[in-house]
């Protein structure tokens, strides 16, 4: 599995439901990346996407303790709901005998903090935006950094410095 995140210098990634910035060339990244693939997301961080829907062109699987939540996908788009891991790891390994996933490359675990943090054990490869500024922030990623620092992770790539908006970052990818 991976993870696709947006970090601050302080691996904050949201406050009160949102993206701590607005950056077009992130939003486009996080498009390429994901686009013909499986998101895993909590409920809160589908309801945070415009119109509150499932994005076109990908599967989405919505982790909600509710067994009653219902969600909708934009067209082009599909949405399933799980109820807890197990039920998830069901529709996972469904998508891959049924449909030819591969659960290592094509499933992607994107927020919030609490879904981010469930799945982090299992994840091998980590696409983190890194913005070059500290926000106000009440949602929070692991820091990598120190889990390169401890041999755990390592850097294996990170584009050129950009900058959008007045906004610096660049994109990384960390392996386990």
């Amino acid at each position: 599995m991976k993870t696709i995140v947006a970090v601050d210098k302080n691996w904050g990634i949201g406050k009160d439901n949102a993206l701590l910035v607005h950056i077009p060339g992130d939003l486009k990244y996080f498009k390429e990346q994901t686009l013909g693939k499986v998101l895993i997301m909590g409920r809160k961080t589908l309801e945070s996407l415009p119109g509150g829907k499932a994005l076109p062109g990908r599967t989405t699987v919505v982790m909600s303790s509710d067994e009653n939540y219902e969600a909708e996908a934009k067209e082009g788009g599909r949405v399933l709901v799980a109820n807890n891991f197990d039920h998830l790891m069901t529709i996972l390994l469904t998508l891959e005998f049924s449909e030819g996933i591969d659960i290592d490359e094509d499933v992607i675990v994107a927020g919030g903090e609490n879904i981010y943090n469930i799945f982090l054990p299992y994840c091998t490869e980590f696409l983190v935006t890194k913005i070059d500024g500290e926000y106000e922030a009440d949602k929070h990623f692991e820091d990598l950094d120190e889990l390169v620092s401890a041999g755990v992770m390592k850097l294996v790539w990170e584009s050129e410095t950009q900058t959008e908006n007045g906004i610096s970052y660049k994109f990384t990818k960390y392996t386990r």
